[in-house]
């Protein structure tokens, strides 16, 4: 026969989980902490209604009535941690540019009109001037020279001011009161001479044709023997070389043996390859090829970008393209440190240098050792060579499909998300691939005035004191980009003929043209009848938080969320009535040009 005997109940302890049924004594501080704080709903319900939470502060004055007040400027970050509905907001203005560039059937960019009489006549006045001062230059006359300067500089800002794009000659060398030319520090060495680099391809890349790029950027369509015409677009994917097998999840499997100089470098230089990817696939497809695409990392931390482009390319010469597309780095050599952190050049300001601690000799400065480099061209390589890996992702894309929908959301997923966050870091070995990789990066040289270079026994360009190795203000020196310190999103001229202000403007155009109002409706029922269109001069300036006229800051989110709610009401109400009799009498959505941003929010 078993006995069974009563256990004594367990009592919770401190940290031990609570049971459901055990709730806490009501009004006990148990009880007060399980309630939601009004602080993180206000934020979070200002989140959901896509409200700025740390707007700028702007003060307007009407400089007519005298009448002040305070206006909240969203901030514009483009990353969440910083603004979540900021983020968001610039993530759908991307995809809205994306969609709207991709799989156009014409031109962006309109014929640029005929110049009219009056510029006409700034331009023969300009040729005028040119023509004198030649004469001018001939005769040695540097007073005349020196007034036909100015002249020609006045004409020029009004060729600008009429209308005019760009200039219609370069500028003239400037000289001094003896006729001789003043060079431009940032345009030569320090001895004067232009640098030159030789063009010439290398041995261990296939060649690519040339061809004579066309002025069009809209690609050719496909017929079908049923009468269906077709405009394929195409998704590209390119990435870098690979440091060393990895892991599943982006680790290397030999941290010993890979590569991380390499990525460093590559990561640093990424951009660069890039852009002569899409200039060696213009001249060899013979004309201006338009892409819109986002740099991201891969798992692995190395990053590669994806691509919209518009009209479709043979596969082969895309993968032709990207094998022989290459970009030689000629810098001064990085193989060897010359000083640790615990020895580092010290500055002399008298002279202007850094010069070495123990021996005082002046370290080599920036010309210098380019021109060691120069003279031992034809014996050695380029200090690092970038190229791209052998996978490419190559797809076709349908105007309208539910493809070209989840590639556009594909391309965009990570622009809100730093660097080092779009993958998590779940585990220590990848937490140490990732240090691993930044402390590399913060010693890479980013450019000609790193100050990394006197790590490697260089001056770096335009020298200044306080230069420490490891401390470049760079943002590809910076843990949260991992060498990415570039544009995130890459846009090619003539993508939608439009900038981020005027896809912004589209969207306004749209919710004004839907909602039945018009641009000038303030500015005509202004109390102090300014002339209908012309708004009422007002000077802006910078507000600070604890200004008298300025109301809390949970003030300002509560009515801002109370616009928010009113104005979709109103874009919902007006969408409906669309929907059952048609665009209201004034304006018309359709007269005004103003299209619907698909799966934009007013």
């Amino acid at each position: 026969m078993t006995t069974t005997m009563n256990q004594p109940t367990a009592q919770p302890g401190p940290g031990m989980p609570v049971d459901a049924d055990q709730a806490p004594r009501p009004g006990s501080r148990a009880a007060r902490m399980l309630l939601p704080r009004s602080a993180e709903a206000l934020r979070s319900l200002a989140e959901e209604y896509g409200v700025c939470s740390r707007p700028v502060l702007l003060r307007r004055t009407d400089l007519t009535t005298g009448q002040t007040e305070v206006v909240d400027l969203p901030c514009g970050a483009t990353r969440e941690d910083k603004c979540g509905p900021c983020a968001k907001r610039a993530k759908r203005l991307r995809q809205q540019q994306c969609r709207e560039g991709w799989h156009r059937d014409e031109e962006p960019l309109p014929d640029p009109h005929e110049p009219d009489e009056g510029q006409r006549a700034l331009i023969r006045l300009r040729a005028h001037f040119e023509f004198e001062r030649a004469r001018a230059l001939a005769a040695a006359q540097w007073d005349q020279l020196a007034e036909l300067d100015e002249a020609i500089g006045e004409v020029e800002a009004a060729i600008a001011e009429s209308g005019m794009r760009g200039s219609v000659a370069p500028a003239h060398e400037t000289r001094d009161s003896d006729g001789l030319v003043v060079p431009d520090p940032d345009d030569q060495a320090s001895d004067g001479s232009r640098r030159h680099r030789s063009t010439r391809r290398r041995q261990d890349v296939p060649d690519l044709p040339r061809k004579k790029v066309e002025a069009r950027t809209v690609g050719r369509t496909f017929g079908t023997e049923g009468g269906l015409v077709f405009r394929p677009s195409m998704f590209l994917t390119l990435t870098l070389d690979s440091y060393g097998r990895v892991r599943p999840d982006g680790t290397p499997a030999n941290p010993s043996t890979y590569d991380y100089r390499r990525a460093a470098w590559d990561a640093v230089h990424f951009p660069a390859l890039l852009d002569r990817f899409w200039q060696n696939l213009r001249r060899a497809v013979g004309w201006n090829v338009q892409y819109f695409g986002a740099v991201e990392p891969q798992r692995r931390l190395a990053p590669h970008a994806h691509f919209a482009i518009r009209g479709a390319i043979p596969r082969e010469v895309l993968r032709q393209v990207a094998r022989a597309t290459y970009r030689q780095i000629w810098w001064p050599a990085t193989d060897h440190v010359v000083y640790g952190d615990d020895a580092l050049p010290v500055w002399d300001a008298e002279a202007g240098t850094y010069r070495d601690r123990d021996t005082g000799q002046a370290l080599p400065t920036w010309d210098q050792a380019l021109n060691l480099v120069d003279d031992q061209d034809n014996e050695t390589e380029p200090e690092h060579v970038v190229r791209f890996g052998e996978q490419l992702d190559i797809k076709g894309v349908l105007a309208g499909s539910p493809e070209a929908a989840r590639l556009i959301g594909y391309l965009t997923k990570y622009l809100t998300k730093s660097v080092d966050t779009c993958h998590k870091t779940e585990t220590d070995r990848q937490a140490g691939h990732l240090d691993r990789l930044w402390h590399e990066l913060r010693y890479t040289p980013c450019s000609s005035r790193c100050p990394n270079w006197l790590r490697y026994g260089v001056q770096p360009e335009k020298v200044k004191p306080g230069r420490r190795p490891g401390q470049c203000k760079a943002r590809v020196h910076q843990r949260s980009t991992l060498g990415i310190g570039g544009r995130r999103v890459l846009v090619s001229r003539n993508w939608s003929g439009k900038t981020l202000a005027d896809h912004k403007a589209d969207t306004r155009a749209w919710v004004k043209a839907t909602l039945g109002l018009t641009i000038t409706d303030r500015a005509a029922g202004h109390p102090d009848g300014h002339e209908q269109g012309k708004p009422a001069p007002v000077a802006w300036e910078l507000a600070r938080p604890d200004d008298g006229d300025v109301p809390p800051l949970a003030h300002r989110l509560l009515r801002r969320i109370s616009e928010r709610i009113q104005l979709r009401s109103a874009l919902n109400a007006a969408r409906d009535r669309i929907d059952t009799t048609g665009p209201p009498g004034q304006p018309d959505v359709s007269a005004t040009g103003a299209t619907r941003p698909a799966g934009e929010e007013a």
